[in-house]
């Protein structure tokens, strides 16, 4: 990823966080945070980078999660609540004192833990395609996916205490996330073949096993957020594709209703959408995006 940069924050005992910002920082535009989806990194938002409307209107600035594209930690151990902590210190960092969020599937509920952790700092989240339970028994009744069959298997396969030098996923795991991700039928073979290679790649290794582990056991195995939903103060849009084969229209339909004391909290539901849905609808994402920092930007 050539257009990923560097900067070094003291979470954790010090993180080397990475993040794409595809034009340099402007001030006197608002800044919108896009947080990846689970074992993808920030090129998932490359069909927003090429908007002319967003970037001229506003920043945009992909940050990578802990354990996935090119952000690294000394520490093994963390939690999502430490990736919302390292966001946050890297707007610091980079001098930005307000920003909207938007994140996917688990860049949703980081959105979340972002307006908690810093009201003052987050003007407004744009949560695609997420869920803000823990992976529940409730969630499952309203049609999520059932993470812990899922993952525990991969969860299984990648822990061991024996050196694992030639270890990267395999094939059937990059096109299990590309399936549920960007749609088994719609997604292009050069969009597969890209997602392959660069999962395969960031995943190489006795180190990437490791990160690819933890961040499957923090999906797996996460808190949920709904007692804390009341909380956050500020503007929420999600929006949700009907064909979301992780996280169900039903489960956001009953989640959008927590939000009691935001001044605007809708879903706004978008016909045919995948789970990645700035992949699988760019058109009906960027324009949502205008609107919403358009709207709370003043």
């Amino acid at each position: 990823m050539p257009n990923t940069k560097i900067v070094h924050v003291p979470h954790l005992g010090g993180i080397d966080a990475a993040y794409q910002m595809p034009y340099p920082y402007d001030a006197t535009k608002p800044t919108l945070v896009l947080i990846n989806s689970f074992t993808t990194t920030s090129d998932l938002y490359s069909m927003q980078y090429v908007n002319k409307a967003l970037t001229d209107k506003m920043n945009l600035l992909a940050i990578e999660l802990l354990g996935h594209g090119q952000t690294r930690t000394r520490r093994e151990q963390w939690t999502y609540w430490d990736t919302a902590e390292m966001n946050l210190q890297v707007l610091d960092a980079l001098g930005i004192d307000k920003a909207f969020a938007l994140g996917t599937s688990q860049g949703g509920w980081i959105t979340v833990r972002m307006a908690l952790m810093r009201p003052e700092k987050i003007t407004g989240i744009i949560p695609l395609g997420t869920s803000l339970d823990f992976e529940s028994e409730n969630t499952r009744q309203l049609g999520c996916w059932d993470a812990p069959s899922l993952l525990t298997s991969h969860i299984d396969a990648w822990t061991t205490i024996e050196p694992t030098p030639d270890f990267q996923p395999d094939q059937a795991y990059c096109d299990f996330l590309i399936d549920i991700g960007f749609g088994k039928d719609e997604c292009s073979t050069e969009t597969r073949e890209f997602w392959r290679k660069t999962i395969c790649e960031n995943y190489k290794g006795d180190e990437g096993r490791r990160r690819a582990r933890m961040a499957a056991i923090n999906l797996r195995d996460r808190d949920g957020l709904h007692p804390r939903l009341s909380d956050v103060r500020c503007p929420v849009w999600w929006l949700h594709g009907d064909k979301d084969v992780v996280y169900s229209l039903a489960n956001a339909q009953r989640e959008i209703a927590m939000f009691i004391n935001s001044p605007d909290a809708k879903l706004i539901p978008i016909k045919g959408g995948a789970h990645f849905l700035s992949a699988s609808h760019p058109k009906e994402v960027n324009e949502a995006i205008l609107e919403f920092v358009a709207k709370y930007s003043h």
